[in-house]
């Protein structure tokens, strides 16, 4: 799977193209795909970027989980893969991202790509760091919080 770490900044063209950071491109490239799967956060004014690895895994995990005729799946459904673009890099390693998701995440001229582990997030740079102030806060706050648990099969 994947992995997203830190942050870049990048300038959006007048067509809507995105350079995607090297890094994230090597990574995204490494699953046989190249491009990215973006789609709208449900929670954030954010723009949320996934490898097509992780859209396979959830697409199994919801085969397992869910009854295929249920409304679960379709609110899943209708809240991910119906709202996804799935979108190959160009010779120079941009995306084209649709107005439709740079207006859900108030973005014009500049990207922040903010790594999140196995996915990434796209925000107006401006809202990011207010958002990234009020997350250090909560954590000085309330260090308790970020007490992570050992994964199965890993020694404590």
């Amino acid at each position: 799977m994947a992995l997203f770490l830190s942050t870049f900044v990048n300038k959006i063209d007048k067509k809507g193209r995105v350079s995607v950071p090297s890094a994230f491109r090597a990574a995204l490239t490494s699953q046989g795909f190249p491009g990215v799967i973006l789609f709208p956060s449900f929670s954030l004014s954010a723009i949320e970027g996934w490898g097509m690895d992780r859209m396979e895994s959830l697409s199994a995990g919801i085969d397992e989980d869910f009854d295929p005729l249920g409304n679960d799946l379709d609110e899943v459904a209708n809240t991910i893969f119906a709202k996804s673009d799935q979108l190959g890099f160009d010779s120079e390693g941009r995306v084209m991202v649709s107005n439709k998701l740079l207006t859900h995440a108030g973005i014009s001229d500049q990207a922040a790509f903010v790594g999140r582990g196995a996915s990434f997030q796209i925000w107006e740079p401006g809202a990011f760091q207010a958002h990234q102030d009020d997350a250090q806060k909560n954590a000085k706050d309330n260090p308790q919080k970020l007490k992570l648990s050992p994964r199965k099969g890993s020694e404590k």
